[in-house]
């Protein structure tokens, strides 16, 4: 194996290219029309173009990456994760096309793709689960199911994850309208409108371990924490947990083994857990690719996991020591994604004008895109990942408060990205320093949330006064028209009392909230002087 095509994009596909030239393999990146300009082409040694914008004609194209394989001469094809990573009629596709497929077999894909059919496996090879149903089922067998394992329910897509066709069901006459939107919901987010019930797990914890194995043996990395989300997606991850002792690590990590076994599991993969408040824990779901979270296992363990990936792709063994790893020091990671906190977390489009990664000692990011590139509506809005290690779990926070204050780092057309640094900060500051404890109950994210947005409208509104005297001022000596494209941010949901044309006499027809005052004035300087 010398040459891989790395058949995502974004963030994952700029961090598998470096890890292939780290492996000393030549990474072929793809890329659609709206990508053409991303890190990730320039980074690989070959760019290959396979369409549109959208996935459906480009990064969901099984044949135009087996073409694209077949044209760069590549040997292997990593998925990364999300689009094709979990289908396993890619990887079976890949293997039938003569290729090495950089994760499970397409029938370990499938087993652990089939929640009905995981927890089957789970059960037998005496994996905990989650009292609950193993069958899909509709219907007046609903209601009989619901009553014998007892509500508060979940009702579950039988192939999804990621929260989609996921509802909560407290009360029997509810049951009907939760069958009806989780399967509408899974049969358009997954093609299979089938669900499952399972008892419902008041507050738990939610931990996944992360597991390695090559031809000749299975070996778990510890947990991961990752209880902090919003709509069941992930904000923040940590490694290790303070709720998981050494004896619980041990039994969590002997049961995610003995998950991975029981499909013939090669490759990184991870198995979540539920953990209720009284010590128990049951199986959730394996993802069959690497997690997006996998950088804190990487700073807590030392280990590579996407170099691990491709050594167990080419047959050899992993390097992993035979005796069980301990965690060393703590490791954090916030999300960044391209969504507004002041407006109800929808996608924010635009350019992205501004960019200074964080750095320091201490801190990673994980970032797919840079100054100039266009943040579009097509594809996930993940930007990057922030990840920062201490020697313990107090001076991970303190970085994370550091980087976290950097409120400059990212600045995109419609985009307040301000706000979304702020919003890390508020999460470390009150979810992360406060709330996460072993002896204390687990955040309500939402409200947190809540209040932040509440916050951050408080601290803008401050600004527009600011930003409208300047404004106008400039347009009052006639230089309102050389002001720079960055000026012209448009913030119509923060306080749409002000959001009123500004001048008669210059361009800008809306006021411009800009959330790093200090960074406009340096930049309106520099622009005056010019």
């Amino acid at each position: 194996m010398k040459r891989v095509l790395v058949a995502n994009r974004g963030e994952i596909a700029l961090r598998i290219i470096r890890a292939c030239h780290e492996e000393g393999l030549e990474a072929v990146a793809v890329f659609s029309d709206a990508d053409r300009l991303s890190p990730h082409v320039r980074a690989a040694d070959q760019a290959i173009p396979i369409g549109p914008p959208l996935p459906s004609e480009s990064y969901l194209r099984i044949d135009k990456l087996l073409d694209a394989a077949r044209a760069s001469g590549s040997e292997a094809v990593h998925p990364g994760y999300g689009f094709l990573a979990e289908r396993p009629a890619f990887a079976q596709a890949v293997s039938e096309a003569g290729l090495i497929f950089v994760g499970p077999s397409a029938d370990a894909i499938r087993a652990m793709g089939d929640k009905t059919e995981a927890r089957r496996r789970m059960a037998a090879a005496g994996v905990p689960i989650v009292p609950g149903m193993t069958v899909a089922v509709s219907g007046a067998e609903a209601g009989k199911a619901a009553r014998e394992i007892g509500f508060p329910i979940l009702v579950k897509a039988s192939a999804g994850g990621g929260g989609r066709g996921m509802r909560v069901v407290r009360e029997p006459a509810a049951l009907e309208g939760a069958l009806e939107a989780a399967a509408s919901e899974a049969l358009k987010a997954f093609g299979d409108a089938s669900v499952y019930l399972e008892k419902y797990v008041e507050r738990p914890r939610h931990i996944e371990i992360q597991v390695l194995a090559d031809h000749l043996r299975t070996a778990h990395l510890g947990e991961r924490e990752c209880s902090v989300q919003r709509r069941h997606q992930k904000l923040v991850e940590e490694a290790p947990s303070v709720a998981v002792s050494l004896q619980l690590r041990e039994r969590m990590g002997a049961a995610a083994v003995a998950a991975a076994k029981a499909v013939g599991y090669r490759g990184a993969g991870t198995c979540e857990f539920l953990l209720a408040p009284d010590g128990a824990f049951y199986f959730l779901e394996m993802n069959t690719r690497i997690q997006v979270e996998h950088p804190v296992t990487e700073l807590a363990y030392g280990v590579d996991l996407v170099r691990e990936q491709l050594r167990i792709a080419q047959g050899l063994p992993m390097r992993l020591p035979e005796n069980e790893l301990v965690p060393r020091g703590w490791a954090l990671e916030c999300r960044i994604t391209s969504e507004d906190p002041a407006n109800g977390f929808l996608p924010s489009t635009g350019r992205l004008e501004y960019l200074r990664p964080p750095a320091g000692p201490g801190v990673r990011w994980d970032g797919g895109f840079e100054t100039g590139n266009d943040i579009t509506l097509f594809y996930d809005s993940l930007l990057g990942k922030i990840i920062v290690w201490g020697p313990d779990r107090a001076e991970a926070i303190n970085r994370m408060r550091r980087v976290g204050g950097i409120r400059k780092a990212v600045e995109q057309g419609v985009l307040k990205s301000g706000i979304m640094y702020e919003c890390v900060k508020h999460n470390v500051e009150v979810v992360l320093a406060g709330s996460i404890r072993d002896d204390g109950p687990l955040p309500d994210t939402e409200m947190n949330l809540i209040a932040a947005q509440e916050r951050y409208a408080e601290v803008l509104s401050n600004n527009v006064q600011l930003v409208l005297m300047l404004s106008s001022m400039l347009h009052s000596i006639g230089v309102g028209n050389m002001l720079p494209s960055w000026v012209r941010v448009v913030c119509v949901d923060i306080n749409p009392a002000v959001v009123t044309k500004l001048s008669d006499r210059g361009s800008m027809q809306t006021v411009g909230v800009v959330t790093d005052v200090g960074l406009f004035l340096h930049r309106l300087a520099e622009a005056l002087r010019g």
